[in-house]
């Protein structure tokens, strides 16, 4: 279904768009980010997850997260989040009086329907409910729906309570209001949502992840190079650039004088060229998965899950804090959460 496009720079009623209370259904890594990004947002968080480590990984994440913010300045004067969250085995408990609801359970869409039913019939009516769905069409979840149109997909991307992109998709039955009330709770959470206005199978950014990902599993597979080296080819290239201009205004930039028409001009007709296997995947393989993670674990497997996860974080602070001096990309998105202070 496609909708009218929503102004992404409009921030009135921020305020009034952070919910009380939410609740967050499914606690791993997305759902314990989630919770982290609303408590941190001064939101009460009750979180659903019957794994018996369910509140430990939470509370992990969310100690990371804190310390992201207070890096930022984002957590000064703030009461601390653990405060905020609640942690119960129950759907019913999470839900009830929540004012907006985020679902986060895996990939499975019999399971996912199965809980979004659960969560709308312990739910106010009024409710918004959303999914972290990556891929998945908001169509298909709403089908065993009784009020399939408070439903919107509101995907992150990880760590949820530090990268600023969420993309909002409405399916057949979505009610064009529940796209305007996603975005400005969103918005009011210091995220950028962007309106996927036409549904599509994984939106947009997976699409794109996903392109990269296929051809790197070639490159492997192919013996033509190891996880360490691909991860090279991006972090010291174009993943510095696509940090802060994305895939056109990079190449626009690569045009020089003649813009992006010379560029179109110049390497235009690569395109022909038998270079890309995107179109395939090599078969999955035991011993290409064995080759994959023996080469990942020399390259980090000297590192635990959560210094990786330190790290990657600190690095992104650095990122944002850069582009905010410049008042550029994510930089801006900052710099308006920023200006609303800490949550009381």
């Amino acid at each position: 279904m496609s909708h009218e496009p929503i102004d992404r720079n409009r921030e009135d009623g921020e305020g009034q768009a952070r919910p009380e209370v939410a609740a967050v259904v499914g606690c791993g890594v997305i759902g314990a980010g989630w919770a982290a990004r609303l408590a941190l947002s001064g939101v009460t968080v009750r979180v659903a997850d019957p794994a018996p480590g369910a509140e430990v990984l939470l509370r992990e994440v969310v100690d990371n997260a804190i310390e992201t913010w207070s890096s930022l300045g984002l957590a000064d004067g703030a009461p601390s989040p653990h405060d905020r969250l609640t942690v119960t085995a129950s759907i019913d408990a999470a839900v009830d009086g929540a004012h907006f609801i985020q679902e986060s359970v895996p990939e499975r869409l019999e399971l996912k329907r199965s809980v979004l039913a659960a969560i709308e019939a312990a739910a106010p009516a009024d409710a918004l409910i959303a999914s972290s769905t990556s891929g998945i069409r908001p169509t298909e979840l709403q089908r065993m729906m009784a009020g399939p149109e408070r439903l919107v997909v509101g995907h992150p991307f990880n760590p949820v309570y530090l990268l600023p992109l969420v993309e909002v998709v409405g399916g057949a039955a979505t009610a064009p209001s529940a796209i305007e009330r996603a975005m400005a709770v969103y918005r009011a959470l210091g995220m950028r949502p962007l309106h996927v206005r036409v549904e599509i199978d994984a939106f947009i950014a997976d699409r794109l992840l996903e392109a990269v990902w296929r051809e790197a599993l070639w490159l492997v597979n192919d013996g033509v190079a190891t996880t360490s080296e691909i991860d090279d080819a991006i972090t010291y290239g174009f993943g510095l650039r696509w940090a802060q201009m994305g895939l056109f205004e990079t190449y626009r930039v690569a045009g020089g004088t003649g813009g992006f028409r010379h560029f179109i001009e110049q390497f235009g007709p690569t395109l022909d060229w038998p270079w890309t296997k995107l179109t395939d995947t090599p078969p999955f393989t035991p011993e290409l998965v064995d080759k994959i993670v023996e080469q990942s674990d020399t390259q980090s497997g000297h590192h635990d899950l959560r210094e990786l996860e330190r790290i990657r974080d600190r690095n992104i602070v650095g990122f944002l804090e850069v582009l905010e001096r410049n008042r550029w990309g994510a930089g801006n998105t900052l710099a308006a959460q920023r200006s609303n202070g800490p949550p009381k």
